[in-house]
C-alpha cells in the first residue's frame, strides 16, 4: 500500500492549510477521474497570511478527450462560475488543482507554462493505479521561472 505525503522536507516554504472536506473531495475526484487528469478550483480564505482552503470545486477537463490521459483545461465559463460561487459564500479563488496519473505530485513544464496566476495555490495529486498517493501544493515564483513547495496542514474546519 503507497503512504500518502503531505508536507514538503525544505526548510523555507509557505503554508497552505487545506480542510479535510477539500481534501477528501479532490482524493475522490482523483481516484474517480483515473486514469484522466481531473481539475478544480480551490475555494477559501486569506487571513494574516494565512491561506485556508475551505472547499473546492470540481470543474469537467475540457481539454480534448484523447489528451485528458496527461492534459487538463479549465474554461474561463468554468473559472467564472467558481468566482460566482466563491463571492457566493464569502470565500475567494485561492487556487486550482490537478492530478497527474501514475506521475509524481509536481509540476511539469507545461503546468508552469499554463499556470494563470503567481499569487494561487496549485495542489497536485499523484494517483497510481487509481489511487491518490501524494498531495503537493505549489506556488509559482514571482518571475514565473520556477514553482515552490508549500507545506500542507490538515486544518480543522473553521468557523467561516
Amino acid at each position: 500500500m503507497a503512504m500518502m505525503t503531505f508536507m514538503s522536507e525544505k526548510d523555507n516554504y509557505m503554508t497552505l492549510y487545506l480542510e479535510e472536506c477539500a481534501k477528501d473531495s479532490i482524493t475522490m475526484q482523483a481516484e474517480g477521474g483515473y486514469p484522466d487528469e481531473i481539475c478544480g478550483i480551490l475555494l477559501g480564505r486569506e487571513v494574516d497570511g494565512r491561506r485556508v482552503i475551505h472547499n473546492t470545486m470540481p470543474i469537467e477537463n475540457a481539454f480534448d478527450e484523447g489528451e485528458q490521459y496527461h492534459r487538463f483545461l479549465i474554461t474561463p465559463e468554468a473559472m467564472f462560475k467558481a468566482e460566482r460561487l466563491a463571492r457566493y459564500d464569502r470565500m475567494d479563488v485561492l487556487g486550482i488543482y490537478h492530478s497527474h496519473p501514475d506521475a509524481p505530485a509536481q509540476p511539469s513544464e507545461y503546468d508552469r507554462d499554463h499556470a494563470a496566476w503567481t499569487a494561487w495555490s496549485y495542489i497536485i495529486v499523484s494517483v497510481e493505479r487509481g489511487h491518490l498517493t501524494n498531495l503537493r501544493a505549489w506556488k509559482l515564483r514571482e518571475d514565473r521561472s520556477i514553482f515552490d513547495e508549500e507545506a500542507i496542514i490538515m486544518a480543522v474546519e473553521a468557523n467561516r
